[in-house]
């Protein structure tokens, strides 16, 4: 079942959220190069790097190469592309030696949530210890 935008979706966001994977989305930007970025992982279906602003001592992230706005805008054929930044999420997060202690992993649907960029995108934090609830 897919959810259609309302009225009150605010111009920018509907803007973002029109864009396909193209040259102006800052993340498809640092995924291909153009912008540079502490990478942590990538492969072909993955990318990962350090957050410029982190909100723990380790705060990484992950995104799918494939442009997609936020999770409201997911299709039927993008549960592998999203299983599969998951598992890589997981595996950054052992890498990392993050899973002794625990980790948090992080998605911001919509600017309400505090999503800044529109391209679908996990937060993994981790070195500290987090409160809930989160927020």
């Amino acid at each position: 079942m897919r959810c259609f935008p309302t009225s009150r979706e605010s111009s920018a966001s509907s803007y973002h959220r029109r864009m396909g994977s193209n040259d102006r989305c800052l993340f498809c930007r640092i995924a291909n190069g153009e912008i540079t970025a502490r990478k942590v992982y990538e492969d072909d279906d993955v990318f990962a790097f350090e957050d410029i602003n982190p909100q723990a001592p380790t705060h990484v992230l992950i995104i799918p190469r494939k442009h997609i706005s936020s999770l409201d805008d997911l299709g039927d054929g993008d549960a592998a592309v999203i299983g599969t930044t998951l598992a890589r999420a997981a595996d950054i997060a052992r890498n990392l030696h993050l899973n002794g202690d625990g980790y948090r992993l992080v998605v911001n649907t919509g600017e309400a949530a505090g999503q800044t960029v529109f391209h679908v995108h996990f937060h993994i934090l981790g070195g500290r210890n987090f409160g809930w609830p989160p927020g």
